[in-house]
């Protein structure tokens, strides 16, 4: 009887046993080896639980509906607030995710999965953000800036409102009467050729008062515009710096100083 009851107490206890290795495999793997890491807190604070394979549901890493922000490496991740990738999902890319807020996925994941790419957008979440945020408790190190170099902004268009004079249309009436009558009294002088000249040069200079006869004039604001130079200022500055023995660039937004903050590998930290 106890031969047989042995063999049944050992399969029931490798699915446990199968679990347990998991959960301490994910628990293990920290946000330091996983493709994504979970944080407890916004910004990348608090109690972290990492994977790099699918988990059906975070209560076996002891993270169900605790995660607040997320760090995806890698690959696409699809993380859903039920068990067994159902209920809302949502699709994250790679990259930083420092609050679940706006996704309406906060304290509420409970599965995760690696997806690929044949996605429709309508399911993925928002851009991740770039953030120089220290993860965890995740050990910090100096790194030694080695370039610098200043990137500044292009010319921006400035644009003004002018009052400028105007005037309505011709007077084409009182064209045609300035014209008749300044021929009229340019034929009174000179003969001959001169006669046509001076009787021509009448025409069109009587046309042209007489086009201004009762015209209005009005005052308009008029847009313009123009080139402007930037304030002299950097938009960013593009840093080199050297960790165990390789070269890492980051963007600035102000000037650094000889060294950098950064983690165990590299990535910049503030």
């Amino acid at each position: 009887m106890n031969r047989s009851a042995a063999p049944k107490m050992k399969l029931a206890f490798k699915p446990a046993l199968k679990v347990a290795v998991a959960a301490a495999a994910c628990a293990l793997a920290g946000h330091a080896m996983a493709d994504i890491t979970f944080y407890e807190n916004e910004n990348f604070r608090g109690r972290t639980a990492g994977a790099d394979a699918q988990i059906n549901f975070l209560k076996e890493i002891g993270f169900d509906d605790r995660a607040s922000s997320i760090e995806v490496r890698g690959e696409r991740w699809e993380v859903c607030e039920d068990p067994g990738y159902t209920g809302r999902c949502r699709v994250l890319q790679p990259g930083s995710y420092p609050s679940l807020k706006s996704m309406g996925l906060d304290n509420r994941i409970s599965s995760a999965r690696r997806i690929g790419e044949d996605v429709s957008r309508d399911r993925y979440g928002p851009d991740p953000q770039p953030t120089y945020l220290r993860r965890g408790d995740e050990g910090l190190y100096q790194a030694q800036v080695v370039s610098v170099r200043a990137v500044m902004g292009d010319e921006q268009q400035r644009c003004w409102i002018e009052q400028k004079e105007v005037r309505d249309r011709p007077n084409v009436g009182g064209a045609v009467i300035g014209g008749v009558l300044g021929g009229i009294l340019g034929h009174q002088f000179g003969g001959g050729s001169g006669q046509a000249v001076t009787t021509a040069a009448g025409a069109v200079g009587g046309a042209v008062v007489g086009s201004n006869v009762n015209r209005d004039k009005e005052v308009r604001n008029v847009q313009r515009c123009g080139a402007s130079p930037n304030n002299g200022n950097p938009q960013y500055w593009d840093v080199t710096y050297r960790f165990k023995g390789q070269e890492h660039y980051m963007q600035t937004r102000r000037p650094p100083g000889a060294t950098v903050t950064v983690n165990a590998r590299g990535e910049p930290r503030e």
